[in-house]
């Protein structure tokens, strides 16, 4: 085992996650050994967004290779990760990363955005793509989103609650969409979801208001009336119909 392996830099870290991601860190290197070639946190939890406590620590973990006895190893510290807030990792070789990037472009810049390697080589800072790629994922990915969300108000059978539900996934799932457009344009990006919404809504001209307040409802208890609820599916469902337009006809 090498010394610079141990070395977790977690200085970047935010100061209340630092002791939990080392301490995982040091269970992955323990169990996995030279198979672990790097470990990368993700998302949120590096930006202003992050909520001690309520935010999820995604990792990124960069395999030599991946079999089995790596799947089971991990999904061993599945107890103590989610004790932590720690989701369970996205387990990758370098390999995969590389030849991946014209299907998951838009995750990869996201990565590239906001990540930290804790331990081994970044595997995400040299990351080049193709435009063509990441807009055709757009297109792909607001269009299945159109009907995920005709679907999921169906099953919701207008029980508040499952649409609240589907609200927030949908504009979570909608930043870095909008992040990967902004990408597109050459527009800087923000890792922040709220200031993605307002720079998207600047640039491609759509109401982005109710993205913005379903986001927040993640982390508040919040009772909307029928209407309401109503209101804000149909804004939601709006904006993605737009931005799926949109998408389909830009040049880049």
């Amino acid at each position: 085992m090498t010394e610079n392996k141990t070395n977790f830099k977690v200085d970047a870290l935010h100061v209340q996650i630092r002791d939990s991601v080392k301490a995982f860190a040091e269970r992955l290197l323990t169990a996995l050994g030279d198979n672990l070639q790097s470990i990368t946190i993700v998302g949120s939890s590096l930006t202003e967004d992050f909520r001690p406590g309520k935010s999820d620590i995604n990792t990124v973990l960069v395999l030599g290779r991946q079999t089995l006895a790596s799947l089971n190893t991990v999904a061993s510290l599945a107890k103590p990760m989610r004790r932590k807030k720690i989701s369970p990792p996205l387990l990758m070789t370098q390999s995969y990363i590389k030849r991946s990037r014209d299907v998951f472009g838009v995750e990869f810049l996201d990565f590239q955005l906001a990540h930290e390697t804790i331990m081994g080589d970044d595997p995400f800072a040299s990351l080049a793509f193709d435009k063509k790629d990441v807009r055709l994922q757009c297109e792909r990915e607001f269009k299945a989103m159109l009907i995920r969300l005709r679907q999921g108000y169906i099953a919701a059978a207008a029980n508040k609650k499952l649409v609240r539900d589907i609200l927030i996934s949908t504009a979570r799932g909608m930043a870095p969409l909008l992040r990967a457009m902004l990408w597109l344009k050459d527009i800087d990006r923000t890792a922040r979801a709220e200031a993605t919404f307002v720079k998207a809504a600047d640039e491609y001209s759509i109401n982005t208001d109710t993205l913005t307040s379903a986001i927040k409802w993640r982390h508040e208890k919040i009772r909307l009336s029928e209407t309401e609820m109503e209101n804000t599916f149909e804004s939601v469902y709006s904006a993605v119909e737009q931005l799926a337009g949109i998408v389909d006809k830009l040049k880049v």
